[in-house]
Order: C-alpha cells, then sequence, then structure tokens
C-alpha cells in the first residue's frame, strides 16, 4: 500500500509519469527502504492511467463493502461512554450523602 500511496503522491504533485525512482525516493524521505520489485510492479500496473480515475474506481470499491464492524465498535463506545457517565453520577451522590 506504501508503494501505491507513493505513486499518487507523486502523481498528484504533477508528475504525470512516476518512474520508481520518484517512489523511492518519498519512501526514503520517511525513513522506508524500498523494495525494487515492488516498485516496479506499481509503476506497471498504474502506468499510463489517469489518477483521478484510479481513486475514483477505488472509492467505488470501497462503497460496495460491508462496513458492520464499525456499528460494533460505536455501540461499545457508546457503552463505554454511559458506563462512565453511571459511574461518575454515582459518586457524585456518595459524595452529597457522605458531606450531610
Amino acid at each position: 500500500m506504501r508503494y501505491v500511496a507513493a505513486y499518487l503522491l507523486s502523481a498528484l504533485g504533477g508528475n504525470a509519469s512516476p518512474q520508481a525512482a520518484d517512489i523511492k525516493k518519498i519512501l526514503e524521505s520517511v525513513g522506508i527502504e524500498a523494495d525494487k520489485t515492488r516498485m516496479e510492479k506499481v509503476v506497471t500496473e498504474l502506468g499510463g492511467k489517469n489518477v483521478e480515475e484510479v481513486i475514483a474506481q477505488g472509492y467505488g470499491k470501497l462503497a460496495s463493502m460491508p462496513a458492520g464492524g464499525a456499528v460494533a465498535v460505536a455501540s461499545s463506545g457508546g457503552a463505554a461512554a454511559a458506563g462512565a457517565a453511571a459511574t461518575t453520577a454515582a459518586e457524585e451522590k456518595k459524595g452529597r450523602e457522605g458531606g450531610v
């Protein structure tokens, strides 16, 4: 994924035809050692394609994926928040009763 991201960064930055050296430069700038085979694969697969169209196709594929996990996360987050609120309310009540 990092190779594709570096390719897209280069393309979106104005490079009409990013090459392996461009990907390598971007990856190394953030401390990632580049693999020549993977860079060449990305350049071969994406070379000559319109970056905006590739991104649009990716959005279409993401839209068709199920997102059931997000609901579970939101539910558990809501339960945790509700539990924290109940604990706070109980502590406040205990504090009021202890001070009387």
